[in-house]
Order: C-alpha cells, then structure tokens, then sequence
C-alpha cells in the first residue's frame, strides 16, 4: 500500500480490507466546503486504486452531526457563476461516491442534512441511531433544492420526496429506516462498531462480483444523474440571479451569530 494522502478536514485510517473517511470540522457541524469535497474525492481515489482496500467507511467527527450540509459562509456571497462551479463540484463528489465499485457504508453519528443527505442516500448500507436526524431543508435557505428530490425519489418515492423537499423538514431515525433510508439503527456508542461489522462483512464477499454489480447499479443511475446534474445547473444560475439564496443564508448566519 501506498503512503496514505495527508488531509486538512478529514482524518483517514485504513486497517484493510477497510478504510475509515471522518468528515473533520466538529465545530461547523462537519460542513462541506469546496475544499473538504476536494479531499473526500481524493480519499475515494486513492481507496478505490488499493487492492487492498475491499470497503469503506463515511462518517463524521464528534457526536452532533455527520454533516450539515453547505457550509453557508462559503456560499453566502456566491454569484451565478459561482453556484455553477458549486454544482459541478458536488457532481464529481457524488460520482466519485456512488461510481465507486468498492461497498460504502455510512456510519451516521448526527445529522446529514442538505447535500449531506443526498451524499448519504448514494453510498451503499447506512446505520445510525435513535437521535439522527435527515432531511433536505435547502428551501429554507432559498436554495432551489433540484439534485436532492432526483436521488431522493430513487429511495423515498416521488410522493415522500415533494413532501420532504418543499417542508424541509428532517426526518427522525425511526422514520428513515420505515423508508429505507437508514437500514439499520443501533445506540449511538455501536454506530461505528456495527458500521465495520458490516464493511467486514461486504469486504468478504467475491471482489469481482462486488465491482460488476456496483457497476451496473451505476450505469442504471447515471443516465438520469446526469440530466438532475445539468437541470441544477440551469436552476441554480436562476436562483442566484434572484439573490434569494445569498438573502436567506445571510439570514440563517445572522441568527446563528446571535444564538
């Protein structure tokens, strides 16, 4: 195995057959920025050229949250041309997550929210616990949520999907796994545990079955992946030309700063 990549918001451990992503930045709820997806993807690359590597593991730092979605003083400021970059990161961070042909397990430690919970419905098994919390709220920060309902519809169902994405609401554990977002919910201390009990597990199975059928479950996605991907795009440059986004993120900061 090669020396492992060196990274600023995440920590990385392998003990093959499985690797351990943390999204690392507890004190932002794990929050992406442009440069934590840089490095997620850089991750997945580097896991997905080691023989040794058979599953991975995605979960986050601290107890609050696997991640809150964007972070919004990245964004708060973006213009058109900017949500446009913005969309075609998250494009090549969820290709590189589900076109992945190693199993993902999602080991839930909080809330995933906004583009997190998009995130989590691509990788492959997810566990959490009872205090998990999930959900698409972007319409709450003016955001015109377009990728989200596409894979949300996939799993949830179109009905359940223009409820969830037009509220914003989240989701309690014990409803996310009746709709099969989360297939299993164990205490909080045995999310981790049971997350590499099951990464064990997939790591045993034939490897190049695994790859064949994580591929053909990709190539059945990507057709309609690719036009969510180009829709956002049109839609976002909308939206950010409305100004609503930057409006309502400058909102949500200002309350933060005052709570």
């Amino acid at each position: 195995m090669t020396s492992l990549p060196i990274f600023d918001t995440l920590l990385f451990e392998t003990d093959p057959p499985v690797a351990t992503i943390t999204l690392n930045r507890p004190e932002v709820l794990n929050a992406w920025t442009g440069a934590m997806r840089e490095e997620v993807m850089e991750a997945l690359d580097y896991c997905a050229g080691q023989s040794e590597i058979r599953a991975l593991i995605i979960t986050g730092a601290g107890d609050r949250a696997f991640c809150a979605g964007q972070d919004l003083n990245e964004a708060v400021d973006f213009t058109p041309e900017q949500a446009e970059d913005w969309i075609n990161s998250f494009r090549r961070l969820y290709k590189a997550v589900r076109a992945l042909e190693k199993p993902v397990v999602a080991a839930l430690n909080g809330v995933a929210a906004g583009s997190a919970f998009q995130f989590v419905l691509l990788t492959d098994v997810r566990v959490g616990h009872p205090d998990v919390r999930l959900g698409q709220p972007e319409i709450n920060s003016g955001i015109a949520s377009i990728t989200g309902p596409w894979i949300m519809r996939e799993v949830l169902g179109l009905s359940r999907t223009i409820e969830l994405t037009l509220t914003g609401r989240l989701m309690v554990a014990e409803e996310a796994q009746a709709l099969g977002v989360l297939h299993e919910i164990v205490p909080q201390s045995h999310v981790l545990p049971r997350a590499k009990e099951i990464a064990l597990e997939l790591a045993d199975k034939p490897e190049t079955a695994m790859a064949l059928i994580k591929r053909r479950f990709w190539e059945v996605l990507e057709p309609g992946f690719n036009d969510a991907m180009e829709a956002a795009i049109r839609y976002h440059r909308e939206s950010f030309e409305s100004g609503e986004p930057n409006k309502e993120s400058r909102r949500f900061l200002d309350k933060a700063k005052k709570s």
